[in-house]
């Protein structure tokens, strides 16, 4: 009588079974059917995004040659790959201080860290944008530093959200992970910082680089708060795409994003088998 109960509630039967996987197909279809048409015209060899007149690669050739949506890529790399490292860095560091330690206004500090999680885009960006309009020139006594038209702005715009994000993956990683190695090395006489490189840093390190993954590709793919703290020839490509909209939608513009949604997913990909594979190392542990 049990297994007939535990075989009803396993697999459906009949109608159900149907249901479930029109549902399910449903749900693949209004999420993924708006991609697949984006994918396939890009390859229009019309003008017009709505009448397909035969394939053509010339729109990808059109975007390599565009010397503007070059110098975005360029803008986006160098904010992609600063904005990471700092961010990964100050974000580690935080997990590290939840995590570990126990300090007076700790769980204020943790209400703070998750806030650019939870509060809207437009909202983030304004607070950068009054932020860098009051204290800009309180940095100018700093050599190379150029907070009102260089892409510092949109570097520091960046790492203030990315930090939060790379915080959440590495402390999930270190909720998971045993303190007795930790605990053995300070026995062993190592001292914190040795026994931070060579126990933990080691084992959290999944983490980090599942964080940093995520951290590249939401650094790519923001547009609210880049447009607002953006410069004049320090444009992202995705501010740069927003602004290619405004003259109407064609295969161009098809094509540049299907190369940022395949950089994207790449990222995302990379992510889920990082942490996939920390996951069932933690489980054969």
């Amino acid at each position: 009588m049990s297994k007939g109960v535990a075989k009803s509630t396993a697999e459906p039967m009949g109608a159900s079974r149907w249901l479930l996987r029109g549902h399910s197909a449903a749900v693949f279809a209004f999420f993924y059917a708006p991609i697949i048409v984006l994918c396939v015209f890009s390859f229009n060899d019309s003008n017009a995004v709505g009448n397909w007149n035969g394939f053509t690669l010339d729109w990808y050739g059109d975007l390599f040659s565009n010397k503007n949506i070059k110098s975005s890529i360029w803008v986006s790399v160098k904010v992609c790959v600063f904005s990471t490292l700092i961010a990964v860095v100050l974000g580690t560091a935080a997990a590290l201080a939840l995590e570990r330690f126990r300090w007076w206004g700790q769980k204020a500090f943790d209400a703070v860290l998750y806030l650019p999680i939870i509060i809207p885009d437009v909202t983030m960006a304004v607070m950068m944008l009054v932020f860098f309009s009051e204290t800009a020139s309180w940095f100018n006594w700093i050599p190379g530093l150029n907070l009102q038209d260089g892409l510092e702005k949109l570097v520091f715009s960046h790492v203030a959200f990315n930090i939060s994000f790379v915080s959440v993956v590495v402390r999930a990683r270190l909720a998971n992970l045993d303190a007795s190695m930790e605990e053995a090395a300070s026995d062993l006489y190592a001292n914190r910082w040795q026994t931070f490189r060579r126990v933990t840093l080691p084992q959290i390190m999944p983490g980090v680089i599942g964080g940093a993954l995520m951290a590249v590709t939401i650094s790519l793919d923001d547009v609210v708060v880049s447009s607002f703290v953006s410069a004049v020839g320090g444009t992202p490509l995705s501010v740069y795409v927003f602004g290619m909209l405004r003259k109407g939608v064609t295969p161009l513009v098809n094509s540049v994003s299907v190369v940022m949604l395949a950089a994207s997913m790449a990222f995302v990909v990379a992510s889920l088998l990082i942490s996939r594979a920390s996951g069932s190392e933690s489980e054969e542990r």
